[in-house]
């Protein structure tokens, strides 16, 4: 019996055994371009200051102090915060002007989608601080701002159609993508644009309910990942807005209906509080900021026996708002933000 004739096997040199080879690292490390990382994750805390601005100069109004030095000092924090924002605003504008597609690619991430939708929204916010002084262009800054929510809105539409089904589940973001167009409606109402308004209210109220039903089915089906739990406290935000707007376009009763919707989740999410929290501190705290500033200027436009409970959850607010704020927002320069969530980069 003989021996299988054996494959030959091709014998390597010393030399072809050298290990793969792979590109020197870069010394010093590349740096992106000016603003090419700008993170969305920005905006959240940005609207959230600008909110509670706002809900101070209500609170001024409501305690009768203005014209006075407190009254003073909230409208140079709301000039100020208006610079915040413009910068802000321009680092976003920069990174999209350098590559457009770059939207797509963080509209991806719950971050991104937050945070983008955040930026509109927050136009819409900077036109209501703009109203007592320039009129004309609080309304333009305001129709701008609804135009590029809309043209969002449009395109993460698009964007979450080409996902996997479990990347396009409802989540508590999605009310700042689809009824955030009510935060536009505020200037709107106070600029006597009351049909304006009054069409947005009443546009953005079924959308918001289902997302709450839907949210609240999917809550009791199972909860959700730790650091996704802070996104809950979204969920306050158009009940808030809501019951404002109502308000405004005169609609008392509607206004005290989603005041006492707020109020429950309000509730709710004060006695979740340390499970909503239980991953500790991320930028995704950022979306405690901006429902918690628009509940407290809710309760304090009611009037009457609600602006007790609206000046304490202003006091609160004021007590949250700026250190989460000021913990995101140290985390931008350097990229820290944008590595923390995923920020793509034009």
């Amino acid at each position: 019996m003989t021996d299988a004739p054996k494959p030959d096997t091709p014998k390597i040199s010393g030399k072809d055994r050298r290990p793969p080879m792979f590109p020197a690292p870069e010394f010093p490390p590349r740096q992106p371009k000016l603003f090419a990382r700008t993170p969305p994750a920005i905006f959240p805390s940005i609207l959230g200051l600008l909110g509670l601005g706002l809900a101070a100069r209500s609170g001024v109004g409501a305690l009768g102090l203005q014209p006075s030095v407190l009254g003073g000092l909230v409208e140079a924090a709301l000039g100020a915060l208006l610079i915040l924002w413009a910068f802000a605003l321009l680092a976003i504008k920069v990174k999209l002007a350098r590559r457009p597609s770059v939207l797509i690619d963080d509209l991806k991430a719950l971050p991104g989608r937050s945070g983008m939708a955040a930026c509109t929204m927050s136009g819409m916010a900077a036109a209501s601080v703009l109203v007592p002084y320039a009129p004309e262009l609080a309304f333009w800054l305001g129709v701008a701002a609804l135009l590029a929510h809309a043209s969002l809105a449009g395109v993460l539409i698009a964007t979450l159609a080409r996902l996997a089904p479990e990347a396009r589940n409802v989540s508590p973001v999605f009310h700042l993508a689809f009824v955030g167009f009510i935060v536009g409606a505020v200037p709107l109402a106070q600029l006597g644009y009351q049909t304006a308004a009054m069409g947005i209210f009443w546009a953005t109220l079924p959308i918001a309910v289902v997302i709450w039903a839907i949210s609240l089915r999917q809550l009791l089906q199972g909860s959700p990942p730790a650091p996704l739990r802070p996104f809950l406290a979204i969920h306050l935000a158009p009940a808030a807005l809501l019951s404002l707007v109502a308000g405004l376009i005169g609609q008392p009763v509607l206004a005290l209906i989603f005041a006492g919707v707020g109020a429950v989740i309000f509730l709710a999410l004060l006695a979740a509080a340390r499970w909503i929290v239980a991953s500790g501190f991320s930028p995704l705290w950022g979306a405690f900021t901006f429902p918690l500033a628009a509940f407290a200027n809710a309760l304090i436009s009611l009037g009457d026996t609600w602006e007790f409970p609206g000046l304490a959850v202003l006091v609160l607010a004021l007590g949250v708002i700026p250190p989460i704020a000021w913990n995101v927002l140290k985390l931008w320069p350097g990229n820290r933000l944008s590595a923390k969530t995923n920020a793509a980069e034009a």
